[in-house]
């Protein structure tokens, strides 16, 4: 009975270990097929295609369409964006493609906005891929029964089911009705419900359609971050038409938003290990034929025109084209020394009203000094009235306010003086950024004291008790005019005129 209860806890051990080591080989082995796997999963290969695609800020051309783009309906085209429906009530417009795309893989991206002044808004915006250009229609300002697939940003609850706004995938084969009633819930192939209205940002929609599987990534319009999208739906399966039209639509009802598209860009996806086609393969031979005889003649006006100049202006030949422009430095130098010539003359203003300033109360100070001569000879030797040494006080203060209006003086000379050395080392060397801020410092100072002693000065005659004591002499009555007597006399007369015209009447 010894020996099994001593191998037991051995074969146990045995077990165990076996154990641990069987699943750490499962383990690492199906770790190294995920790898395998990931690593065998490339991303496809993006080509940008301008053709079918717009963005600003040359948006627009100088007729008002879009290069290879239509627009109908109530759709603005400007610089910066496209308008699909202004902010009013029953507005419908689209925005489609001119040509086919007829890409196998494809990824669009849209950068829009959404805004409107209440806290619901109506109706919402459509991308879409279809068969034929939904030019107008009811189906968000495009055309119903539509082939292909529409993206539907939908503001607006119709059903009530507080689900909205809401991103809904629909596809049709041409044959069903938009079901307006239930916000399309029921056609919807895949949904998620996203607030894209009024946000801070522009909001951004990456659809991608690969491999049949529809993805759409949204980014919130809450950051900057253009690559900041989250998961909102996808869809498996999806057969789409092998080639058709890309468009964006918008529509308002009862309620009314601005409806604006800021950029549409297309991108062809390849899938990994494939050559994509080469760009020289698109373009017909006549059409490549006709873009190089433009490029010609282009060339052609544009040597002509530069022979004309040349024979207008000989003086510019032999300068080089850089030289006729203002380089960045240049404009930094010429913007301080304009900013050093403002100072200058505002110093210079200033200067002319302390020269006034000056002059006025050096005239005060004679006339005080008169008055108290005059009061001195009037009075009794060794005694003063209160008024002559209140003339005294004053005579005082104002030769203070001479000594600091000459202090202000100087430092204003020694100002202009800073700053027309300044201006020298410039014009001659156009250096020293170090020493030309340094001297901008120094001035700034020195006006800091002048602005400092000014209030100093204008408070000390604030409170000067001297201004009310000065007053001017008061004259003399004046005589009246008319006396008494001949008042009277004069209001008989005029009774007795008035009397005799009265009878005569």
């Amino acid at each position: 009975m010894a020996v099994p209860i001593t191998e037991s806890p051995a074969v146990g051990a045995r077990l165990l270990i076996t154990t641990f080591v069987t699943t750490l080989i499962f383990h690492s082995s199906v770790a190294d097929i995920a790898v395998g796997a990931s690593t065998t999963e490339e991303a496809p290969h993006r080509r940008f295609e301008y053709k079918y695609s717009f963005k600003g800020p040359h948006l627009s051309q100088s007729d008002g369409g879009i290069p290879f783009w239509i627009h109908t309906g109530n759709a603005i085209p400007s610089a910066d964006q496209v308008r699909i429906t202004p902010s009013l009530r029953s507005q419908r417009g689209s925005v489609w493609t001119k040509n086919k795309v007829n890409f196998e893989h494809w990824e669009a991206e849209v950068t829009f906005r959404v805004s409107g002044r209440g806290r619901m808004g109506a109706d919402g915006l459509a991308v879409w891929f279809t068969s034929t250009q939904g030019l107008e229609g009811p189906v968000y300002g495009a055309a119903d029964q539509w082939n292909g697939i529409g993206v539907f940003f939908d503001s607006f609850d119709n059903d009530g089911k507080k689900n909205n706004p809401a991103i809904l995938v629909v596809g049709n084969n041409g044959n069903l009705v938009y079901d307006h009633q239930n916000d399309g819930s029921t056609q919807a192939l895949g949904t998620c419900l996203r607030d894209f209205r009024n946000k801070p940002y522009p909001v951004r929609a990456k659809i991608t359609y690969y491999k049949r599987t529809l993805t759409v990534l949204i980014n919130n319009g809450f950051t900057p971050d253009k690559e900041d999208y989250e998961f909102c739906t996808k869809v498996d399966n999806m057969v789409i038409p092998s080639d058709g039209f890309f468009g964006i639509s918008a529509a308002t009802g009862g309620l009314a938003d601005d409806h604006d598209v800021l950029s549409f860009l297309l991108f062809r996806l390849t899938e990994p290990g494939q050559q994509p086609p080469p760009v020289e393969s698109e373009i017909p031979k006549e059409e490549k034929d006709k873009y190089q005889e433009e490029f010609q003649n282009f060339q052609q006006e544009l040597d002509k025109k530069k022979e004309e100049f040349q024979k207008e202006h000989p003086d510019v030949q032999g300068e080089p084209i850089d030289d006729l422009y203002e380089s960045v430095n240049d404009r930094e130098i010429r913007q301080v020394f304009e900013g050093q010539n403002r100072i200058h003359l505002e110093i210079k203003q200033l200067n002319r009203q302390l020269a006034m300033i000056l002059d006025e109360q050096r005239r005060y100070v004679s006339v005080i000094t008169d008055e108290v001569a005059k009061k001195g000879t009037n009075t009794e030797s060794g005694q003063l009235d209160s008024a002559g040494q209140q003339l005294g006080s004053i005579v005082a203060t104002q030769q203070e306010v001479l000594k600091s209006l000459n202090e202000l003086k100087s430092s204003f000379h020694e100002s202009l003086r800073q700053i027309g050395s300044v201006q020298n080392q410039g014009n001659q060397a156009a250096m020293g950024t170090y020493e030309t801020m340094q001297h901008f410092s120094d001035i700034k100072e020195h006006l800091h004291t002048v602005k400092r002693d000014v209030e100093h000065l204008v408070q000390r005659n604030a409170q000067n008790p001297a201004d009310k004591v000065l007053k001017c002499p008061e004259l003399p009555p004046m005589p009246s005019c008319l006396s008494t007597v001949h008042f009277a006399i004069f209001v008989v007369v005029q009774s007795v005129l008035f009397f005799c015209y009265v009878m005569y009447k």
